[in-house]
């Protein structure tokens, strides 16, 4: 069996990183510890739930990690061209969507219906493109 465990996503400040991915997007904060030899934190957080969820061994964690060199930071919010890079699966679209609306998030394409689930597509405090995705059952 394999599964991925975690996705780095290149961020300009942990804690600016961390105050919006667990304050306004509700994720959990897993590990925040210091790397000496690399000056570095580790940072591992994950969406709210992951760790009771019966289908954790399918999830991945977010590993935040901060650009350390020009070329780094000049993929921060773009790591993907501009595309959507990550998918956040949840259990209830409406709750979600209704509360990123009111902590300010910002949603550059409305909810809709597609064969798969509802959608939308929101940006996280760098640009980086989101989908919240409710599955159809």
């Amino acid at each position: 069996m394999q599964r991925l465990g975690l996705i780095s996503l290149v961020v300009r400040d942990y804690d600016e990183a961390l105050a919006f991915y667990t304050g306004k997007l509700g994720f959990t904060l897993i590990e925040d510890s210091f790397v000496p030899e690399q000056n570095k934190r580790w940072v591992v957080i994950e969406p709210p739930g992951a760790s009771s969820s019966p289908a954790k061994a399918a999830g991945a964690q977010l590993l935040l990690a901060r650009a350390s060199n020009p070329e780094q930071q000049s993929r921060i919010g773009n790591q993907t061209g501009g595309r959507v890079f990550l998918f956040l699966y949840t259990d209830d679209f409406w709750r979600d969507y209704n509360d990123y609306r009111a902590k300010g998030i910002e949603f550059v394409r409305e909810p809709s219906e597609a064969p798969y689930g509802t959608v939308a597509v929101f940006k996280d405090l760098y640009g980086t493109m989101w989908d919240l995705v409710q599955l159809k059952s």
